[in-house]
């Protein structure tokens, strides 16, 4: 019988959370897995290629990885990769003034995440007594958007898959039991400025962060500021 090779184990930060949770390096087993999301070009197929590589190396029996914020997702995975392979990665972007390339090693272990203490921005009011409570998209409501042709139908399928809840101020109407058309006719009738709010929700989401500087040929002081996946690799 082969020997048994240990591996050894770490922890990982779910931000939404605020709590860590064991794991351990992905191998070659889990390194064939996303190879082959990377080699179909689709995106599904590499989302549901990196929620397959969390699943296998978290070591907690009750973890779920379709509970996960999409952000948790895209910072755990960038952390378990530094942890599994090198935390230090080449990129390289292409300057749109003097059309030169820059290179840059960037270590991941650096990566931040930023807008964390958003929770406030959960609870929108309506009116002095009626308000709704957000909850971040998770991995399950991005992974079920239906394959809308019109951008506002989007927007309109996360808006109400993120509402948690709405409350008065005699009781908490849970999403999950209202039904869809009585959802839909309170949505339309609100308000601009509550719709706006729902949107700055969106817009101010934790992200990764990590910021590069650098000037051109031309003497030009550049910055760019990275806070996705496809900005540090394509699983690479």
């Amino acid at each position: 019988m082969l020997p048994k090779i240990d591996k050894p184990i770490f922890e990982l930060k779910i931000p939404s959370m605020d709590k860590s949770i064991n794991f351990r390096p992905f191998t070659v087993k889990e390194e064939k897995i996303l190879l082959t999301a990377q080699q179909s070009g689709e995106d599904k197929d590499i989302i549901l290629a990196i929620k397959q590589v969390i699943n296998n190396c978290c070591q907690e029996p009750n973890f779920e990885v379709n509970d996960l914020a999409t952000f948790d997702l895209e910072f755990m995975f960038l952390k378990l990769r530094a942890k599994s392979v090198n935390n230090i990665i080449d990129v390289s972007y292409r300057d749109n003034e003097d059309d030169e390339l820059y290179s840059f090693a960037i270590n991941l272990d650096d990566v931040e995440m930023i807008n964390l203490d958003s929770e406030s921005t959960k609870l929108i009011s309506v009116t002095e007594t009626v308000g709704l409570k957000m909850k971040y998209p998770s991995v399950t409501i991005i992974d079920n958007i239906p394959s809308y042709e019109d951008a506002t139908d989007v927007i309109d399928y996360l808006v109400k898959s993120c509402i948690d809840c709405i409350y008065d101020e005699e009781s908490v109407y849970s999403t999950k039991d209202i039904p869809a058309e009585e959802l839909d006719a309170w949505l339309d009738n609100l308000d601009i400025d509550t719709f706006t709010k729902i949107r700055e929700f969106f817009d101010k989401l934790p992200q990764m962060y990590y910021k590069l500087t650098y000037t051109n040929s031309k003497g030009t002081e550049r910055v760019i500021e990275l806070n996705s996946l496809n900005d540090f690799f394509m699983l690479g």
